[in-house]
């Protein structure tokens, strides 16, 4: 299964899954852990049925015949043992007599007894839920599609619906408190990589930390075993986000040790100065925390000459935790309010004190619309203690609130290509004087494997269609509709038959023009004959019966239908395929924009700063600057216009947002006005 394909099954999961929600009485929040429950379970029952058929192909037979698996044959496959009455199959066939929900509950506490990590973790209030409603859900996640998954999709599936939910504000109060998005999480661990030792996330939410990291080490070691590479701890204040995390490392397979605590006033795992790498998206701003308290005011993770910041919030305890969770050649990566990198008074001390340790290796920018709950924007910054002592005196700014890829209106992320540029930024800033090459390389690469894919599924797309079109009902119906033509359209898209290997950006680039133009005209093409044979139909249905009955309206009656018919068969070839073509050609044409943007910044393959992107900044400019951290101070501002992004539509909704509030402001100033004169 290819990236597209498993985009399309999460999506079509999610809407499945989501159009059930919406026709019930349950909120996102009741929706949202019984849901992702039975993707564990799903998920256990395929993985126990694919290491039985490993153990059982490789036990060795005995004098009595071979034995039976046990729970720690199947937990050395990387799978749990079930019990019969805990697998989905077994769930999914019950007959309707049968209490479901009991059934699932029952199931979820088996799994617990079997497995301690788990007790208390797994949702087991699914009585709440309509019977009807979870014999549905049974149902979408029994698919054949999704019964034949393997390897880490399912992995996947459960990052995409923590996402959504995430989106939907499911239990997020404060803006997304369990779910980091995707590309900020990938950014992170793309910058510090932490491929071994021990990793820490004091405020771990759903443990997308350690997720993330678990696919960068497979990513670059094949067949690399996650848990001897890293050991996992985790810290986490909330109840419910402590079981999603220990869900969430289940599903992936990742061993760790995940805590319920508040990180303030304690250090449960006892990590100070023995991580290798940490990493965090701590909650902003938090106020009232307790300085008086003597777990605060004797913590070991606060500088002792300046400790515990006057300001009435947590930002900068958080700074000073990570810092000190450090070992001596440990790197940190976290996300912080953009008001922190010109904080004053003793934050500006702590600011400045952890700049002279030589720990602060590269501040990134974040524009606005990167937290599905929240619009601001925000700061990740990067530490390092085992810095090269060519950069001991260097920070790397990098402004990206001009780099982001628009996924909705309201949502903005990182494309892949945009991360790897980020990548190779900071690689080429650390002294690998080869790696911007290589990313050039790598997008050339991407590019080709995309376009084939296209191609692919275009050439698909035309010998359906051209099979439709050379039927007799067709050719008639063309005949009638000379101005609707497909034959242009059929030869572009004989065209569209291969990719070469060494295509160059040039070659890439006009690839994506020749995908998109014969691709829109058949789309355009078969709504202009909707349109059409929808008119034709409108003007036949008001004529009189005897009208219809004579001997020429009755042929142009057959007509219409064959037309009607012909047209449902062209709708239903063009949205086989529409909806992964959408993709592709977006994912094609942001490639070429990461490509080109990378060309265009580094044209000699070599870093340099770049205005309004990038700049390696010395102390003393920092300190000329006020230990300012915030890297528009330093890289300077360049004017750039998304070509891509739909400003007309956006200021439609904006003004019909304005005009709403404004509506609203009236109203409300009406109810104020009469509440005073009664």
């Amino acid at each position: 299964m290819n990236q597209q394909e498993i985009k399309q099954l999460e999506t079509e999961l999610w809407d499945s899954a989501n159009s059930l929600r919406a026709n019930s009485k349950l909120t996102a929040a009741e929706y949202k852990d019984p849901v992702l429950g039975l993707i564990l379970l799903r998920y256990a029952q395929n993985r126990y049925e694919q290491a039985k058929e490993q153990i059982e192909a490789n036990m060795p037979v005995g004098p009595r015949g071979k034995r039976k698996p046990t729970k720690e044959d199947f937990l050395a496959a990387g799978a749990m043992m079930l019990p019969e009455e805990s697998q989905f199959d077994y769930l999914a066939n019950l007959p309707e007599s049968e209490p479901l929900d009991e059934k699932i509950n029952a199931a979820m506490r088996l799994i617990e007894e079997l497995y301690p990590d788990l007790a208390g973790v797994l949702p087991k209030n699914y009585q709440e839920f309509d019977l009807g409603l979870l014999r549905e859900l049974m149902r979408v996640f029994n698919k054949d599609s999704v019964k034949q998954i393997k390897g880490d999709i399912f992995g996947r599936i459960y990052e995409f619906f923590l996402m959504k939910f995430s989106m939907d504000g499911a239990g997020a109060q404060e803006g997304g408190e369990f779910f980091t998005p995707p590309s900020l999480v990938q950014l992170i661990v793309n910058i510090i990589k932490p491929g071994h030792g021990i990793i820490h996330d004091p405020a771990c939410g759903s443990a997308g930390m350690f997720v993330q990291t678990g696919h960068f080490i497979e990513e670059r070691e094949k067949y690399a075993e996650i848990n001897q590479k890293i050991t996992c701890f985790g810290t986490e204040l909330k109840s419910n986000n402590t079981r999603l995390a220990k869900m969430n490392l289940a599903i992936h397979g990742i061993e760790g040790t995940i805590t319920e605590s508040n990180s303030f006033y304690s250090d449960p795992h006892s990590l100070v100065g023995k991580c290798d790498f940490v990493m965090a998206n701590p909650p902003f701003n938090v106020k009232k925390v307790d300085k008086k308290r003597k777990e605060v005011k004797n913590d070991q993770r606060l500088f002792n000459d300046i400790g515990i910041p006057k300001a009435d919030n947590g930002n900068y305890l958080w700074v000073q935790y990570f810092y000190h969770y450090l070992n001596e050649k440990g790197r940190a990566g976290f996300v912080m309010p953009s008001s922190a990198t010109d904080a004053g008074n003793t934050e500006k001390t702590i600011r400045q004190k952890l700049i002279q340790t030589g720990a602060v290796d590269c501040i990134v920018a974040i524009g606005n619309n990167f937290f599905y709950t929240r619009s601001l924007p925000c700061h990740v910054w990067f530490l390092d203690k085992g810095k090269k002592e060519a950069n001991k005196d260097k920070i790397l700014m990098i402004d990206a609130r001009n780099t982001f890829r628009v996924v909705t209106n309201t949502i903005n992320d990182f494309s892949p290509g945009q991360l790897e540029n980020f990548n190779a930024i900071m690689e080429s800033y650390r002294g690998d004087e080869s790696v911007i090459a290589q990313t050039r390389q790598h997008h050339k690469d991407t590019a080709v494997i995309l376009a084939k894919d296209i191609a692919q599924e275009i050439n698909q797309l035309r010998a359906e269609c051209k099979t439709i079109l050379d039927t007799p009902n067709a050719a008639d119906f063309k005949s009638e509709k000379p101005n609707l033509d497909f034959s242009s359209i059929t030869a572009e898209l004989d065209e569209v038959l291969s990719v070469a290997n060494d295509s160059d950006f040039d070659v890439c680039h006009a690839w994506s023009e020749r995908f998109n133009k014969p691709v829109e005209k058949l789309f355009v093409l078969v709504e202009q004959y909707e349109s059409d044979s929808d008119k034709s139909l409108a003007d036949f249905k008001v004529l009189t019966k005897e009208e219809k009955a004579t001997k020429e309206n009755k042929q142009l009656k057959k007509q219409l239908d064959a037309n009607s018919k012909l047209l449902k068969l062209l709708s239903s070839a063009l949205n086989a395929h529409k909806a992964l073509l959408k993709q592709e050609l977006a994912d094609y044409k942001q490639r070429i924009k990461d490509w080109h943007s990378l060309i265009e910044n580094f044209p000699n393959d070599q870093y340099q700063d770049v205005e309004g992107l990038c700049k390696i900044v010395s102390y003393d400019e920092v300190e000329e600057n006020d230990y300012s951290l915030t890297p528009g101070r330093y890289v300077g501002y360049r004017i750039q216009i998304n070509e891509d992004f739909d400003y007309q539509s956006r200021m439609k909704v904006i003004n019909s947002e304005l005009y709403d509030l404004s509506i609203s402001a009236n109203e409300l100033l009406g109810a104020i006005q009469e509440l005073k004169y009664d």
